[in-house]
């Protein structure tokens, strides 16, 4: 079996740490680590609804995504872009897969997910640390009693995959995503359900059976994520005290 530049064999994930309230103002937070990536993510409860929502009722979970200034070699301007906000949307729409928006009542959670350092894989970084936020914000609500049941029904967790040197490679450093043949990003739910294949042919196009190989790695890297998540929620949030305001 290859080695890979890390001394990883293909079908191993980074050295992984998902920590639990890595702040302490907002509602939910981890900080994810993968490697050398490594991306906090914060979550807080408003009640600004969108507009769209105000007369329903409804609830709203949405994400925001961002690579801070010194998270690569070359200093990260801030402000937004086309690459930020087609990620923040998948984060959104991989965050309210597992979410019962109309248990979750009149409120808007913020995810937010910023790259303090970039080594590939920001964005299912973001999914997989984005949802312990998630979690704990909503579990806090449950235990403050402004929630009568937990609108959360699944885990949710995200992992790349790609073809490296004509073999399928799960969670690429930025060195294998840089020259992958094919790149795949997968979200996929807890028990096994899938949110969003994103993957494309970087050069020569790949066949269904490369196809499945991708898929059934990366469900496996997902399925290993998912315990650690599970490991890290064994025990309920500690309750948040009132924040001080800046």
């Amino acid at each position: 079996m290859t080695t890979r530049g890390d001394g990883r064999r293909p079908d191993e994930l980074r050295p992984l740490e998902l920590r639990r309230d890595y702040t302490e103002m907002a509602d939910g937070s981890a900080l994810a680590v993968f490697g050398r990536t490594r991306v906090l993510c914060t979550a807080s409860v408003d009640d600004d609804i969108p507009r769209w929502l105000r007369d329903k009722g409804g609830a709203w979970v949405t994400a925001e995504y961002s690579m801070l200034p010194g998270s690569s070699p070359e200093r990260v301007r801030r402000g937004p872009s086309g690459r930020n906000q087609e990620i923040q949307r998948l984060i959104g729409r991989s965050l309210r897969s597992v979410v019962d928006l109309d248990a979750l009542g009149p409120c808007r959670i913020v995810v937010d997910c910023d790259v303090l350092q970039a080594d590939g894989g920001t964005r299912t970084a973001s999914i997989c640390g984005g949802y312990l936020a998630l979690h704990d914000a909503v579990a806090r609500l449950v235990g403050a009693g402004k929630l009568d049941a937990d609108p959360i029904f699944d885990q949710c967790a995200a992992v790349s995959v790609g073809i490296v040197g004509g073999e399928v490679m799960l969670d690429l450093p930025y060195a294998e995503d840089a020259g992958a043949e094919v790149d795949f990003n997968v979200v996929m739910t807890g028990s096994g359900r899938f949110v969003e294949v994103q993957g494309t042919a970087e050069g020569r196009a790949f066949d269904r059976r490369r196809l499945d190989e991708m898929i059934d790695l990366a469900a496996r890297g997902i399925a290993e994520i998912v315990e650690v998540q599970r490991a890290v929620l064994a025990q309920p949030p500690e309750p948040r005290s009132q924040a001080a305001g800046p």
